[in-house]
Parts: structure tokens; C-alpha cells; sequence
């Protein structure tokens, strides 16, 4: 007989195990591993190209097409700069929270499946659960395409995927994509006393913000939107510009990270080409009389797709069946619901906790949340018995 917990519990053992993004998810991996075959569950692996990250996909039922995909990640985000008042990586349970980093986002939703696998192993269950848990997720959602790969190809095709991101247990059907972009300038470098004879990447740099900025002021008057998300437009945001290498010296190179939380998936794209244009038609072509080497390259380093409403999705409609609710909620935060919908798995975000405690200091999850989780999945086993 396999080990049981509460949800409290496991959760408290999740948050004990730090699985920061630039760390190893391993020994997380491998509790849950074995925990699921202390209950007869076999779980498949697969790895980064290190082997120091694992992401997992078990299933609960019969190896039969038709599954549902309950998801999360499980890399939680730095603490380094922030100010807690208790351990990060120890859960704190003070009245109706649970303290500790990934207990919101996104170890509460982890925690709750795997405690209600004893109950859910109760059912007969004719439509199987399949879990699947990456790695990597926080750092741009760089471990789901290879998990999502090896879904498609290991298991029966499923019919829709349940994202347990914290969404208050509300139901989302669309949110925002997330597009990363370096711009990388190369300028003239020279002695600043002669700046005739130079060309000033960081000065360049301004020219390519102001024209991003002016983007994003039109993107909040014209566009696509979406009043269900804060804010209900594309938006804009500089992360990091880097350049120069003395006050005396004209800066010969500059680099700027920044991206493009987008509602339609093609206007990142869009807005990338507009930007590319207009530095080689409007910004460089003066100073190439004075540095042939001047250019302006930007390149897109990662992209996730945005979740877009569909007008039939089984996720959605399975949601709101065992939940009696009707609201349905866009959000401007990206998930891997975005990447499994995109593979053709019918998706929706719909998870325990609220996303304005996640990534701070005394990150917490309400236990009525968890609560409320586990007798959506009690719910869904339930249904499952009774297809």
C-alpha cells in the first residue's frame, strides 16, 4: 500500500525540495516517481541534454485514447533579493495559508493530484488521467515542447489538458503570448572627443526604444484586445540593455533583451519585422557613412504561444461540467497551456491559488484553495467512472 498524505502534506514536502530554474528538479523527479509506484503508477522520463532535469508523464487508467492531461511545472523562481519572513523552502502553515516558494506557482496544483491518487485509484476509471509535470517552465517554457513531443508519441491521443496554473479555481480559455527579442547594435567605437568619428551604439539603442515605445502606445489604441485581461492589449517591455565600456570611449556595441506580451500570435511576429524595417530604413543608413560596420540585428530567442479561445474545447467544456460554474477568464500571463494547445491538445488553465501571490516574497496558497482543488479532481474521477 502506497504512502498517504493530505494535500497540506505533500505540499509541504514539494516546497522542501529547491527546484529553482537554474537548479536540478531530480530529486523531486524521483520522489514523485516513487511515490507513484508505491500505488502501481509507472512513470516514463525524459531528460535535458545534461540529465540534470527530468519532466514525467504517468497514467492513471486505461491506455485508451480520449485522456485528460492534468499539467504542471515544477521549477519554482528565484528568491534570491526578496525579504521573507520564514524559510522559502520550508512550508509555513499559519491559519488558512500555506507559506513557502512554488506553493502557489505551481506546487499547490502538483500537490493536490498526487495526494488523490488513493481516491482517485477507487474508481473504475474509463477515461484515463494521464499527469504530466516539466521542467524549465519559469525560464520561458523551455522544457514543455520536448514533454508535449513525447505525449503525442508514447500515448494514446488525448482528448484535452487541464493546466493547473493559480487561477483561483477560476476557468481560463485564452491568455497572452510571451516573445523574447536581442537586439544586438554594433557601432563605431572612438575617443569620446571625437564623436564625429564614431557611432554610438547606446545612442542607437535609444532610437530603436523610442520606436518600441511608440508600438506600445499604439498598441493601447489599436490592435486586438481582449477586456477579460490586465491590461486588455499587446504590451511592450524593455528587460535589459547592456553596452558601452568607459565614459571616455564611444560605445562600439550595445545589446537590448525585450519582449511582447501579445494577445494574436502574429502580432509579435508583426512587430518584429516593423522594428527590423525601420532600423535598416530610418536609423542606420546615416551612420553607415561613417562605419561601414554599422548594424542592427535582432533575432527572436523564445517565443510562447498565446492560449486562444476555441469555439469547441473540451477542456472547457469538462471544466465548467463538474465545476456548475459559467464564468470563463482571459489572463495576461503566459502558460504551457499555450504550447499544449498549439500541439493540437484542446486546452485550458484552471488551478488552486492566485497568481498576484506568485513570484513574491511569502508566496502563499489558501488550503481552501487546495480544498476546493481536491474535489474537483475527486469530481473528475468521479466522471471518469461514469463515461
Amino acid at each position: 500500500m502506497g504512502k498517504i498524505y493530505t494535500p497540506k502534506e505533500l505540499l509541504s514536502v514539494l516546497i522542501g525540495f529547491d527546484t529553482t530554474s537554474f537548479r536540478s528538479n531530480r530529486d523531486m523527479i524521483d520522489f514523485i516517481v516513487d511515490y507513484l509506484s508505491s500505488h502501481g503508477i509507472s512513470s516514463s522520463l525524459g531528460f535535458n541534454e545534461e540529465e540534470t532535469k527530468a519532466d514525467l508523464v504517468a497514467t492513471i487508467g486505461p491506455q485508451v485514447a480520449g485522456g485528460i492531461i492534468l499539467s504542471g511545472h515544477t521549477d519554482v523562481v528565484p528568491v534570491a533579493g526578496q525579504d521573507w519572513n520564514t524559510d522559502p523552502f520550508v512550508a509555513q502553515e499559519k491559519g488558512d495559508k500555506i507559506f513557502g516558494r512554488g506553493s502557489c506557482d505551481m506546487k499547490g496544483f502538483i500537490a493536490v493530484v498526487l495526494a488523490m491518487i488513493p481516491e482517485i485509484l477507487k474508481f473504475n476509471l474509463k477515461v484515463p488521467l494521464h499527469l504530466a509535470f516539466s521542467y524549465d517552465e519559469e525560464v520561458g517554457c523551455l522544457g514543455a515542447p520536448a514533454l508535449i513531443s513525447r505525449i503525442l508519441k508514447d500515448i494514446a491521443p488525448p482528448s484535452a489538458a487541464i493546466i493547473g496554473e493559480p487561477t483561483g479555481m477560476k476557468l481560463v480559455n485564452a491568455h497572452k503570448g510571451g516573445t523574447m527579442f536581442e537586439t544586438t547594435i554594433t557601432g563605431c567605437a572612438g575617443h569620446a572627443s571625437q564623436t564625429q568619428n564614431g557611432v554610438n551604439a547606446i545612442s542607437l539603442a535609444g532610437r530603436c526604444i523610442s520606436f518600441l515605445d511608440k508600438k506600445a502606445e499604439e498598441f493601447k489604441i489599436k490592435g486586438p484586445r481582449d477586456d477579460r485581461m490586465e491590461p486588455p492589449y499587446n504590451t511592450i517591455s524593455i528587460g535589459t540593455i547592456e553596452g558601452g565600456t568607459a565614459h571616455n570611449i564611444i560605445a562600439g556595441s550595445c545589446k537590448l533583451v525585450w519582449g511582447c506580451r501579445s494577445i494574436a500570435k502574429e502580432d509579435a511576429i508583426s512587430l518584429m519585422d516593423e522594428f527590423i524595417n525601420y532600423c535598416n530604413r530610418e536609423i542606420i543608413p546615416p551612420f553607415k557613412k561613417i562605419s561601414t560596420d554599422t548594424e542592427i540585428l535582432t533575432t527572436e530567442i523564445n517565443g510562447i504561444p498565446p492560449l486562444m479561445a476555441r469555439e469547441s474545447n473540451p477542456a472547457e467544456e469538462l471544466v465548467l461540467q463538474l465545476t456548475g460554474k459559467n464564468e470563463i477568464l482571459g489572463v495576461a500571463f503566459g502558460t504551457e497551456a499555450g504550447l499544449f494547445d498549439d500541439a493540437g491538445i484542446p486546452s485550458v488553465v484552471f488551478g488552486p491559488g492566485h497568481i498576484d501571490q506568485a513570484h513574491k516574497p511569502d508566496e502563499f496558497v489558501a488550503i481552501s484553495q487546495l480544498e476546493e482543488c481536491s474535489l474537483f479532481i475527486q469530481k473528475m474521477a468521479k466522471w471518469s467512472a461514469e463515461q
